[in-house]
């Protein structure tokens, strides 16, 4: 077995040229690290640069539930297609001689979407972590957690995985770290607001990478233009809730117009 590396899970033309993408942006910043992808078309063309591909065990929508127990590494990183690798990972990995796996928070987590859970209510400040990259030992324990992840995403009938991760986490045992948001950078506006010592920016996950897949318009490949995207739709945003200028006092504005 592998000591560590990443994989992928691409099903599909659109989605195999972003986890292309992705991976060369990877290999940018770490030339030598191991990468797999697991797919639905393993002779595909231009797959070269991932070291193994591997077939998918299960061919549907969230086909990753399978595939991140089939990791030959020790150590995984295992990202979404729509994400882009900013800079080394450097001791990411280190992590995971105290977790089992490491994780971090969805955005957006006011609204009833990333509330939502199936089984349990929980807190507020324990709302749905995002499974687009998720750091994770091949342990006993997480093999286990990661079956039952399979199970109950299957039998829920739910579309979307993170309403039942959520509650496996609140249940669980498992130790887990929620990782810091420049491992998971969903939101881009924030490096507006960062300071050049709050963060070094890592790994950059937007669905807005998919647009041209859902739009038919221009693709979304770098970052200038991801940043240019995420700053007219904050601008749009708090435009359409006309929420004021109070830095605090708007979001509750905000909160009570979306609510209705």
């Amino acid at each position: 077995m592998a000591d560590k590396g990443v994989i992928y899970v691409a099903t599909g033309r659109d989605y195999l040229d972003l986890a292309r993408a992705s991976a060369t942006s990877l290999r940018a910043v770490e030339p030598d690290i191991p990468i797999d992808l697991f797919t639905n078309d393993p002779a595909a063309a231009g797959l070269g640069m991932f070291d193994q591909v591997h077939a998918v065990a299960r061919d549907h929508a969230r086909a990753k539930l399978e595939c991140m127990a089939q990791t030959r590494f020790a150590r995984t990183l295992f990202l979404d297609a729509d994400t882009l690798v900013l800079a080394p990972l450097g001791d990411l990995f280190d992590l995971l001689a105290r977790f089992e796996c490491a994780l971090a928070h969805d955005m957006r987590r006011a609204s009833a979407l990333i509330r939502e859970g199936r089984a349990h209510v929980t807190p507020y400040a324990f709302p749905q972590f995002n499974s687009g990259v998720i750091l994770y030992r091949r342990s006993a324990a997480m093999l286990a957690f990661l079956a039952e992840w399979a199970r109950r995403y299957h039998a829920s009938g739910v579309a979307r995985d993170q309403i039942i991760l959520k509650d496996l986490l609140w249940e669980s045992d498992l130790r887990f770290y929620v990782l810091p948001p420049e491992f998971n950078l969903r939101r881009v506006t924030m490096l507006d607001a960062w300071e050049p010592l709050d963060a070094r920016p890592t790994i950059a996950h937007s669905h807005r990478f998919m647009d041209h897949m859902r739009t038919g318009g221009a693709r979304i490949a770098d970052m200038a233009g991801l940043v240019a995207a995420e700053r007219a739709a904050l601008h749009d945003e708090w435009t359409a809730v006309d929420a004021g200028d109070d830095p605090v006092a708007r979001f509750a504005r905000a909160q009570r117009a979306t609510d209705g």
